[in-house]
């Protein structure tokens, strides 16, 4: 059985948030492997505790994926100041090809197009993937699951940091399917008595009251804060309302562009123009939603840039998803060059911990050991891009850990679903909803 293989049936997915199917970037030709360890949502830290303790599992990961791609530059990008995960990956490259590349400290330094250009010098063409200029990216969580699937162990666990407004911030290791509610009353409990969450992060995580959220491949962390937060007022704030506001209140000063990450690369992402498409109705829009298509939504502009706290951002996501529903592609210049005071405009951590007022949650999470079973564990069928997967048990059936819950065809763009624990199916419908037993 080849490695393509392994990680298919293993059911990996990218680990950093993307979900996209590991397998799919391992049948690919590239020459160089990027290990995406920058970890830039703030107050998130599983990737740096994943480094210093799993450090040996990142680089055979790494090593792994290079032979699949036949690659022969291995990078692990890791931001200067996590110290630990820096010295613990260079002892497990020595005597290796793979190699560490430092990263400053600023946000969002893990963005793909953003690192790419950043490791190798390359730009990505527009509405591209970084394969076409020869590079593999994974998240190096993601990279220990490659390794664990080359052993036969499936993914049924994530590691995740539990940040904000909670007693004890931690990075823990949490099966997949338990709610966020279980999880963190089991770690300390919640240090607000009205909590909403923002999963996988404040900036580009999504934000919900529901706390019976389940953990997923791609969660990350969240982060906890109390309703009253002035970011999560904001965020609650119900679309229609968003583009009122910005219908009436945008005065076109350019903040949110000149802060762009994409725009400073040398993308043709201009949020002031989208935002000028909310005082149209339908004459126009296609054209200045254009220039929302290569956004990475990652919240700068609304969260820092505009001086009047307008939502550029999710006005571009709104824009987005209108040119996804008519079928409509990246049109628009293809040359990139890179703004001549990118460099000077990066957007460090804490000046953003700062401006959101964050600077009293900013903790470390370190690493917390445990061993607890939740009472109940809700598995969405669909965990990464593509397809749900189809489930193969019913109500009823009693599961052993790492059985196979559900699966995909052998050629459709999706991954399988595995127990984390043994179970009993309680359920079955969009998820799989499982009893541990003891």
């Amino acid at each position: 059985m080849t490695l393509v293989d392994q990680v298919r049936q293993a059911g990996v997915v990218g680990a950093g948030g993307g979900g996209f199917p590991t397998h799919v970037k391992l049948r690919a030709q590239a020459a160089t492997v990027i290990a995406n360890g920058a970890e830039c949502e703030p107050l998130l830290h599983k990737d740096a505790v994943l480094m210093e303790r799993e450090a040996a599992a990142v680089v055979a990961g790494m090593r792994l994926s290079m032979e699949a791609v036949g690659a022969k530059d291995g990078v692990v990008a890791i931001k200067a100041k996590k110290r630990g995960a820096v010295e613990a990956i260079q002892r497990a490259c020595q005597g290796t090809p793979v190699r560490v590349a430092l990263l400053g400290d600023y946000y969002p330094a893990g963005d793909e197009y953003d690192l790419v250009y950043t490791v190798t010098g390359r730009l990505i063409p527009p509405g591209g993937i970084p394969l076409q200029v020869g590079v593999v990216v994974s998240n190096v969580e993601t990279l220990t699951n490659v390794a664990a699937a080359a052993h036969g162990r499936p993914v049924t666990h994530k590691t995740l940091t539990l940040a904000g407004a909670v007693r004890q911030p931690a990075t823990v290791r949490a099966p997949l399917g338990a709610t966020f509610h279980d999880l963190i009353l089991a770690h300390g409990g919640f240090a607000t008595p009205d909590p909403v969450l923002c999963i996988g992060g404040l900036m580009m995580g999504e934000t919900t009251e529901n706390l019976d959220a389940p953990v997923t491949k791609t969660t990350t962390g969240v982060v906890v804060l109390p309703r009253q937060h002035h970011v999560i007022q904001r965020k609650l704030q119900p679309a229609p309302t968003q583009a009122r506001i910005g219908k009436s209140a945008c005065d076109q000063c350019r903040y949110c562009t000149e802060f762009c990450p994409r725009y400073l690369l040398g993308y043709a992402v201009e949020p002031h123009q989208v935002m000028r498409s909310l005082a149209f109705t339908a004459t126009g829009a296609a054209h200045w939603n254009q220039w929302a298509a290569l956004c990475c939504s990652c919240g700068l502009c609304t969260l820092l840039a505009c001086p009047e706290e307008l939502f550029p951002k999710e006005a571009c996501d709104q824009a987005k998803a209108a040119l996804r529903q008519a079928g409509l592609r990246w049109s628009g210049p293809t040359t990139v060059k890179p703004h001549p005071l990118r460099d000077g405009r990066h957007v460090p951590i804490a000046t953003l911990l700062k401006k959101l007022a964050l600077t009293s949650y900013d903790h470390p999470a370190p690493w917390r050991p445990t061993d607890w079973r939740p009472p109940r564990l809700t598995l969405p069928l669909k965990q990464s891009a593509g397809i749900p997967a189809r489930p193969c048990v019913t109500a009823g059936d009693r599961v052993v850990a790492d059985q196979l819950l559900a699966d995909v065809p052998h050629e459709a763009l999706g991954v399988p679903l595995h127990a984390p624990m043994a179970a009993r199916v309680v359920a079955v419908t969009d998820r799989i909803e499982l009893e541990p037993l003891l």
